[in-house]
């Protein structure tokens, strides 16, 4: 498929009479229209969000020969409203702003809508909020022209921290009308993000079903990554296993093992051991027969692990996995892991009491010092509380029967100890950007 567009790709610059970057003569550029330029600039945005990564030069080199033709156009030029539409295109497809400021100001015809440059100018000056209002209405004004689908992406852009649910009908309509193009990309990555933080499971979800489908190859889709983890740690009692599964589906093999690392380390690091250990598996199920690739599986599933009745066996299978097979900052969350669970297995000092003795103390001291009640439970100094069994009978709220029920003070340093974790985990990313 990326083979066929730069077919196309090259078919067209043919037609236009411009081989490629540092090919174009100005006479080339006296002779080509616009508009017509702008065509080939929309052919090389859009292969890129569907996956031509190669033609990511050709853009740049489309739009510095689009802004020469534009600031050597004679005014007549701009006569023509598929030229004029041309331009503003080009201003809100990652053009240089001046040239926008430059037509402008030789528009002495008024070819321009002084009310669409305006907003544009506003803009792409950062004030977008200023004309908000003025530009939804500018949307419904032009929203059967070639500048629709840009505008609605604009108000989308510019209402979104003030009116989300407004940003996403402008989203919609962006995206509905112009199919399989960069400003579909743009705006199903942002309605994603907006669903997300309104709690709209539902449009989330189809929306990342969407994105997957088209747009899977876009240089944007780490964004989209970062977004869909977010989703599925975020609202997972909320989503469907089915939509999750269906949207992971999509992707190649090594891209969906990915997400699922992503997210158990983020289920884990927040305290979601369902998740992450069910992410974990899918990882390990994915990683192959590789030596080793299953290295982040096993540390993320180990995480989801220390807070469990069953916290030796979690810190043992941490320690088992071979330094040199985890990154630095993944080597730093194992080690701050491991030291909430040694914590975790030692006895809390009581508030009040006498400190611990050393484990070396005297037989007749270490004696002296265990006061206990007939029937209860020997308790040797440094040695954990005795950890009760609730009966079926006896289940406390919150603990399902059989469950080993936590001694509250230890589930309070359990709480802290994973929100250290939390707090480790912050660091190590935001030391990785």
């Amino acid at each position: 498929m990326a083979s066929l567009r730069r077919f196309f790709l090259g078919s067209a610059l043919a037609v236009l009479g411009l081989s490629g970057p540092g090919q174009a003569r100005s006479e080339d550029l006296e002779a080509i229209a616009p508009y017509k330029m702008l065509r080939s600039l929309q052919f090389v945005q859009d292969s890129v969000v569907l996956g031509d990564h190669s033609a990511g030069e050709m853009q740049r080199f489309m739009l510095e020969t689009i802004d020469k033709r534009l600031r050597q156009a004679d005014a007549s030029t701009f006569e023509s409203t598929d030229n004029v539409d041309a331009a503003l295109i080009y201003a809100m497809s990652g053009g240089n702003p001046q040239t926008l400021e430059y037509l402008v100001a030789r528009d002495v015809d008024g070819n321009f809508d002084n009310r669409v440059t305006d907003a544009l100018r506003k803009y792409l000056a950062g004030k977008g909020t200023l004309i908000a209002k003025s530009l939804g209405e500018l949307v419904s004004e032009y929203k059967d022209s070639k500048i629709g689908p840009y505008l609605a992406l604009v108000a989308g852009n510019v209402t979104i921290s003030t009116n989300p649910k407004g940003a996403l009908k402008f989203y919609d309509w962006a995206r509905l009308t112009a199919p399989g193009t960069i400003v579909e990309e743009a705006a199903l990555r942002r309605s994603v993000a907006i669903a997300i933080e309104t709690g709209d499971v539902a449009k989330a979800s189809a929306y990342s079903n969407r994105y997957a489908r088209r747009f899977l190859h876009s240089p944007y889709a780490s964004q989209f990554a970062d977004l869909f983890v977010r989703l599925v740690v975020e609202r997972y009692e909320a989503l469907n296993a089915e939509d999750v599964s269906a949207i992971l589906g999509y992707m190649d093999k090594e891209r969906a093992r990915e997400i699922y690392l992503r997210i158990a380390r983020a289920a884990a690091v927040r305290g979601k051991n369902q998740l992450a250990g069910l992410a974990a598996e899918r990882a390990k199920a994915l990683s192959g027969t590789a030596e080793g690739a299953d290295t982040l599986a096993r540390l993320y599933g180990g995480l989801a692990e220390v807070p469990t009745s069953d916290i030796l066996s979690a810190v043992d299978a941490l320690a088992s996995i071979p330094e040199k097979e985890l990154s630095p900052a993944d080597r730093a969350l194992r080690a701050a892991a491991e030291a909430v669970a040694r914590e975790i297995l030692s006895e809390p000092a009581q508030q009040g009491s006498s400190p611990l003795l050393p484990f070396d103390t005297p037989a007749e001291t270490a004696e002296a010092a265990v006061t206990r009640e007939e029937g209860e439970p020997l308790q040797f100094p440094g040695e954990a509380p005795p950890i009760e069994v609730v009966t079926k009978d006896v289940a406390p709220s919150g603990t399902k029967p059989g469950e080993v029920a936590m001694d509250p003070q230890l589930q309070d340093f359990v709480s802290s100890g994973r929100s250290k974790l939390r707090e480790i985990d912050s660091l190590l990313q935001e030391e990785a950007q």
